[in-house]
């Protein structure tokens, strides 16, 4: 065998072993897709016809709806506080030197390291200890302290490859500070920003541990699902699986849209 058949032997090998691995992640998904078409109320097969129906039940069940609206509630409240605490801290760990420094990078990192039953039932401990009530509050409470780290360390590796000398410029052009922080600083960082807010979002869309310990009268639509899944996947589960699928698609779409445009920045401001 030839060195240019080896090579395209294990090429050819390589590319087998990637598609069977992601047919082996994808393959459920599609699956769900497919049955949430389905007419029958049982998934299995064979197929018995093809209908809408079950996406108008999902949309018309009022507590799975409740619980989707909370689901999304939480995600971007959570957003929201892991970029207002993880974005100053970020800058704090790149820009000072402080005594402790390499302790309190890697004290960051301990939430994100801990399994989420552990957070769950310490913040848990805490809020019965200061005496307040469980609500949705307290799950967002949750998992912004659990995801904060995902922003922290996402920017501060962002901050570290960034070329502070296009700030110093800025400053000897006459530009006040946050001048300098919108038109040169988050530009550059704009892609880390949104890579990380994405990941916060969906890790808190579809967090079940914590939200566990957290939750009060009201659900979120993984707690919603796992409630109605003891007693077996229904139709209406598949669709709005669904229905979460082709948004992340959307965003993730609309999230590559800004990823180049922040690239096509970059360009230009090279030239």
């Amino acid at each position: 065998m030839t060195q240019k058949k080896r090579f395209d032997f294990w090429n050819n090998s390589l590319a087998f072993a990637a598609f069977c691995g992601f047919g082996f992640l994808y393959l459920p998904i599609f699956t769900l897709v497919l049955f949430s078409f389905n007419s029958n109320n049982i998934t299995k097969l064979p197929l018995t016809g093809w209908t809408l129906d079950w996406y108008a039940k999902a949309l018309g069940n009022a507590d799975l709806l409740t619980a989707l609206w909370n689901s999304v509630l939480v995600a971007c409240a959570t957003v929201v506080i892991c970029l207002l605490i993880g974005v100053p801290t970020a800058f704090l760990l790149d820009r000072l030197e402080f005594r402790g420094k390499t302790f309190f990078r890697r004290l960051v990192l301990l939430p994100i390291t801990l399994p989420g039953i552990i957070t769950g039932v310490s913040i848990l401990s805490f809020f019965s200890t200061v005496k307040v009530p469980l609500s949705l509050w307290t799950v967002i409470v949750g998992h912004g302290t659990a995801f904060t780290a995902i922003v922290i360390t996402s920017l501060f590796a962002r901050l570290q490859r960034f070329d502070r000398r296009l700030e110093e410029a800025s400053s000897d052009a006459g530009a006040q500070p946050w001048q300098t922080f919108f038109y040169i600083t988050l530009p550059n960082i704009r892609t880390a920003l949104v890579g990380s807010s994405l990941i916060c979002f969906t890790l808190s869309f579809d967090e079940i541990p914590v939200t566990f310990f957290l939750t009060g009268r009201d659900n979120t639509l993984p707690m919603y699902i796992w409630s109605v899944v003891r007693r077996g996947i229904t139709p209406e589960i598949n669709a709005i699986g669904t229905i979460i699928i082709l948004s992340s698609i959307v965003i993730i779409f609309f999230a590559v849209l800004m990823i180049k445009d922040d690239s096509s920045y970059k360009k230009k401001s090279r030239r």
